[in-house]
């Protein structure tokens, strides 16, 4: 499994989110297929959250989402970071 994940445009690589992404191929598969600013948005939703629980309920649904195909989060609004 390849240690090097992509960042996004504007936030890199959490270690939980790219622990978590290491442990799942089709998450994995899913995320390197998707453009810079595609992953910035997943990182985005993840980092964004204030308690650890909501964070850890966000990688949960990052991952679950791209083992499904999805390439952007869904019902969320969008990285407020990115310019």
């Amino acid at each position: 499994m390849t240690a090097n994940i992509s960042d996004g445009t504007v936030h890199k690589m959490p270690n939980d989110l790219k622990k978590a992404l290491m442990s799942k191929a089709k998450a994995l598969s899913t995320w390197e297929s998707l453009t810079p600013l595609a992953r910035n948005e997943w990182i985005c939703l993840v980092v964004s959250a204030k308690k650890d629980e909501t964070r850890m309920r966000r990688i949960g649904r990052t991952i679950d989402q791209l083992k499904k195909g999805r390439r952007r989060p869904c019902c969320w609004a969008g990285c407020p970071h990115r310019s």
